[in-house]
């Protein structure tokens, strides 16, 4: 049985509304780590994303207005906002034996303290519960690459069903 899992699709399928739900409805293991909110303009356009941390803290993660020279697409990315949230946050050394991290993607991946914390999380014994990007090369490969990962893609046919499924699986592993 592999010791992780890790949520691919395509943008925009549900990723994050799968690992928010499953996070929700885990929460009396009280789970290390964070998921992302869009930020939309008045029209609807998304215009960045938001890191909202599962003690509260929040970061702008990137926006189109964001300066600097991290891009991805049209999103520059605030890595030293980051690299500074992830130090407070130090989910290497977080008390739960579960993780949520939503989402080792391009912009993430800008970071090594990032990088470095996930290979860390993937080689201890708690249970990391990602989403990932469906395309990439380099670290993203290599993570769903890896024989101790569960690669569980999300699509329209599964995925209202897919936060039960997952949930025994995972209230197994924690018990």
């Amino acid at each position: 049985m592999a010791s992780h899992i890790l949520i691919t699709g395509l943008p925009g399928i549900g990723k994050t509304t799968v690992i928010r739900a499953l996070a929700k409805r885990l929460a009396d293991y009280h789970p290390a780590g964070f998921y992302t909110e869009e930020i939309r303009d008045g029209q609807g356009a998304r215009e960045g994303f938001r890191l909202v941390t599962f003690c509260g803290r929040q970061l702008v993660l990137s926006h189109i207005h964001h300066p600097g020279p991290h891009r991805v697409s049209r999103y520059g990315v605030d890595v030293a906002g980051f690299e500074q949230l992830l130090a407070e946050l130090d989910i290497r050394h977080a008390r739960s034996r579960l993780i949520v991290i939503d989402e080792i993607g391009k912009m993430e991946c800008l970071s090594q303290r990032f990088t470095d914390a996930i290979t860390t999380l993937l080689n201890q014994p708690k249970l990391l519960i990602a989403t990932i990007a469906l395309k990439g090369e380099g670290f993203i490969k290599q993570v769903k690459t890896r024989p101790d990962c569960r690669l569980v893609t999300v699509t329209r046919d599964n995925r209202d069903l897919l936060v039960n499924d997952l949930l025994n699986d995972i209230q197994h592993r924690l018990q």
